[in-house]
């Protein structure tokens, strides 16, 4: 875990590169809309969330942590399965505005994102319906803090792609 000097000088570096790879997931979901199942498109949004996931574990900004590895672990599994497309792709959309919306959330000074996980929970909820995933889900989002086997087994994943 980081001190408070280190994560104040660590934030905006975070913010910055999360930012960057919201933009290109941004850009790779409208090229979905196009080209249903791209894989080249799919396998940046797993890359990206798992990176985003990676930096802010680093950064202990646990809602993001595991709001990435969760739609990271639902969208692995649902593609190439699905076609990713109509409610599928909205639905991943809003998952990627909320994860947005979030990081603008985070507290500058103390690196601190306050919120109740009930939104991600809703959008996730909505995503794994349109593929099929709800049983998974339901592994995903424990009563308890995520593990850290479940952070081990998308570390694996990651070796994957």
């Amino acid at each position: 875990m980081l001190n408070g000097t280190e994560q104040q000088n660590s934030l905006p570096d975070f913010l910055f590169e999360a930012q960057t790879l919201l933009t290109k997931s941004d850009e790779c979901l409208s090229h979905l809309e196009l080209f249903t199942n791209d894989k080249d498109a799919i396998e940046y949004l797993l890359s990206a969330l798992l990176s985003l996931a990676n930096k802010a574990d680093g950064l202990a900004i646990n809602g993001i942590t595991d709001f990435s590895l969760r739609i990271n672990r639902l969208l692995s599994l649902a593609y190439p399965h699905i076609n990713l497309q109509g409610d599928a792709l909205r639905a991943l959309k809003n998952c990627f505005t909320l994860l947005a919306w979030q990081l603008e959330l985070i507290d500058a000074d103390t690196g601190m994102l306050l919120l109740d996980d009930d939104e991600q929970f809703e959008l996730l909820s909505s995503f794994a319906a349109v593929v099929g995933l709800e049983d998974e889900l339901a592994a995903l989002v424990p009563n308890t803090t995520p593990s850290t086997s479940l952070k081990l087994d998308f570390s694996a994943m990651a070796h994957r792609h």
